[in-house]
Order: structure tokens, then sequence, then C-alpha cells
């Protein structure tokens, strides 16, 4: 069933200037579904949002996260691979978005089970078009349940 009401959507991005732009987007799209927004900014608040402790212990489950690789205190790649190896948290697509054009990057991050892999353009226009295009296919792709 497609998603026709509500996403939660946790961005994992150190870049306030990325963040503002993927907020901008998701926000003005004009998409039906309205997307509920959380926001970490290194790898161990994402994971501490994810398993739900300290400052985070009513923090909703995301239907869908957009993961930076490059991250103070714990890479993207490792909170990839924790995600995706935890039983709770393993269903929960991840989309990596970076700069990184590295192909090793790529190969380990869809080795570690990432929905898609992208790079964030420079330019900020068609950033905002890549986060509508995201934004509608997981509007009609069907997310998975609850691990």
């Amino acid at each position: 069933m497609p998603n026709t009401e509500k996403m939660n959507i946790l961005i994992v991005e150190d870049s306030k200037s990325d963040v503002m732009i993927i907020e901008r987007a998701l926000r003005k799209s004009g998409s039906e579904v309205k997307c509920e927004l959380s926001v970490a900014v290194d790898g161990e608040e994402a994971l501490n949002f994810l398993y739900r402790k300290g400052e985070f212990a009513d923090a909703p489950r995301p239907d869908l996260i957009l993961l930076d690789l490059r991250l103070p205190k714990k890479k993207g790649l490792d909170v990839l691979a924790t995600i995706k190896q935890d039983e709770k948290l393993r269903r929960i697509p991840v989309i990596v978005l970076t700069h990184s054009t590295a192909e090793e990057d790529m190969a380990r991050a869809y080795d570690s089970g990432a929905a898609s892999y992208m790079n964030k353009p420079v330019d900020s226009k068609d950033f905002e078009r890549l986060i509508h295009t995201v934004q509608e296919y997981w509007r009609i792709a069907t997310l998975p349940p609850e691990g």
C-alpha cells in the first residue's frame, strides 16, 4: 500500500546547509504525503535516536533514513551496518546521500544493505529535485512493516 498520509524521515547529516535544503525540498514538494522530519547530526546521535536512548526516548520509528557517509563520532557506513544487523531496525530503508564518489564506499553501502546510493548535487536546485524524486518514489513504494 502506498504511503499516502505521513512518513517519518530521519535525516542523518552534519551539514546544516544540506539539512536546510532537504527540509525545504520535503516541505515544499507539493506531495500529498506529510513528512515528519527528525535530524541527527552525527552517527552516535543517529543510533541513540533509533534505539530511543536518552533524550530520544520518545522518538518515532523512521519510515525512511537519509544517511550521509562523512559523519562525526561514528561514520555513516558504520551506522548503516549497525542498522542492517539489528533485527528491529533492518527493514527501515536507508538511502545514502553523500558527496563521495568512491566506488568502495558505494560497494560497501550496498553490501551493508543500503536501499540506494545517491550523490548530492552541488547545485541546491538540483539537490532539491533529487529530494523530490526520493520523496515521490517512497510515497508510492510499499514500506516494510516494523521488524
